[in-house]
């Protein structure tokens, strides 16, 4: 029996304890917004001592945390040195996007129906803290000689951008691995992904009675008519192509609107914010001048608004770094031979905390327990699930992958 063998055989003798621990996971809520969510890596860091995993709880201090939108962050680090040789980190984060309505399971609930798990981060990515540290497990069983070292790092604000998760562990020079694998999907290996940038625009009118509107300026009516053209934008986008597989073209999409003061009142004041996502191709700074240009342009052409913008988040995107390549050919071996298809390398149009590592000059890619697509997956939808055989399969493939790079 090969070391690939056995290392299939542990992950498959203690896959009930992996669900049962993913389960424990979802249970903890984590939505982001508000974003209170050092309980979760508490519970976390208790549930890894069953394991003999000593987790490093590395708190943001709260005022940072507050200025930057959120309530409480804790991020997690857990450190296996086997011997001399490079350091591999395995990344995931528990911040969540809130449930929302629709479901029909309870959000929080890791009820299994099926062969599916479902609840909010069943899929992204908590399934990853599962994968992750079962594979480090399933490593370490082996008792065989290793070179270097793993890291489990298990942060709490990708949805927000990264900077108080990876970000600030790599600011303080808590970490520096040689390579970093991220949560990803299990049936590819993404090397790029697109950028995103996150606004904010506050549209102020004149608020009046709705008896006698002409003597107000209507902030809602001018919104929609910058929103109108924003969204004209998604034509011109269309028309501009990457080149790297996976990704189409950039977008624009607005996904919060809030105003006015009551039913009878012209709305005085208007906020929205837009998501505007970025291929590897395109510069961030200028993408940033020319949807502000855009804002202020349409603004002009109402009279009586004003408008201020505010940059929520600006999000690099990833291209690849050279040195990921002994990443992505042992994932793309293992895989083809575990799932039995083959395993592409590609880009996908999320954007992740890889680019986080790689602006630090380390080489990474996004592959763990999710499904062939976003959309199956339901996640940031109602319903949000994991094949439970997807968690199984891509455990062993990360376990496998550790063994031939730390061999």
């Amino acid at each position: 029996m090969t070391d690939h063998d056995k290392l299939d055989a542990w992950v498959d003798a203690h896959f009930d304890e992996e669900v049962r621990f993913l389960q424990e996971l979802v249970r903890v809520p984590t939505p982001t917004p508000p974003g209170d969510n050092a309980p979760h890596a508490e519970r976390t860091a208790e549930l890894l001592k069953d394991f003999g995993f000593e987790a490093e709880k590395h708190a943001v201090p709260a005022d940072e945390v507050r200025a930057y939108g959120l309530e409480s962050i804790t991020n997690l680090i857990v450190r296996r040195k086997y011997g001399e040789g490079r350091t591999i980190a395995l990344n995931a984060h528990g911040d969540v996007v809130p449930p929302g309505e629709g479901w029909s399971h309870p959000p929080y609930g890791a009820v299994i129906e099926d062969g599916k798990l479902y609840g909010r981060a069943a899929a992204v990515s908590k399934s990853d803290f599962a994968s992750f540290t079962f594979a480090v497990r399933a490593l370490e069983s082996l008792g065989a000689k290793l070179n270097g070292g793993v890291e489990l790092h298990f942060t709490y604000d990708e949805e927000f951008g990264g900077e108080m998760g990876p970000g600030w562990l790599l600011r303080n020079g808590l970490t520096r691995p040689d390579l970093l694998i991220a949560a990803g999907f299990s049936y590819e290996v993404v090397t790029a992904h697109n950028g995103c940038l996150q606004l904010e625009v506050t549209v102020h009118g004149k608020m009046a009675h709705a008896a006698i509107p002409h003597t107000g300026v209507d902030a809602l009516q001018g919104a929609v008519h910058i929103l109108n053209a924003l969204y004209a934008r998604n034509d011109v986008y269309r028309k501009v192509t990457s080149a790297v597989p996976g990704i189409t073209h950039p977008y624009l999409n607005v996904g919060r609107i809030e105003g006015g003061t009551n039913t009878n009142v012209v709305p005085g004041k208007v906020t929205f914010k837009l998501d505007r996502r970025m291929i590897p191709e395109e510069v961030p700074a200028q993408v940033e001048a020319n949807v502000r240009r855009a804002i202020e342009e349409a603004a002009a052409g109402f009279p009586g608004i004003t408008v201020e913008i505010k940059r929520l988040l600006l999000a690099n995107s990833m291209k690849p770094l050279p040195g990921n390549k002994p990443l992505v050919e042992a994932i793309r071996k293992h895989g083809r031979e575990v799932f039995g298809v083959d395993i592409p390398a590609m880009g996908t149009p999320l954007y992740t905390d890889v680019r986080l590592y790689g602006e630090a000059g380390i080489p990474g890619v996004s592959y763990g327990a999710g499904p062939r697509t976003v959309l199956e997956s339901n996640a940031k939808r109602a319903d949000e699930h994991l094949v439970l055989d997807d968690l199984r399969r891509a455990t062993k493939v990360v376990a496998r992958t550790l063994r031939d790079l730390l061999a």
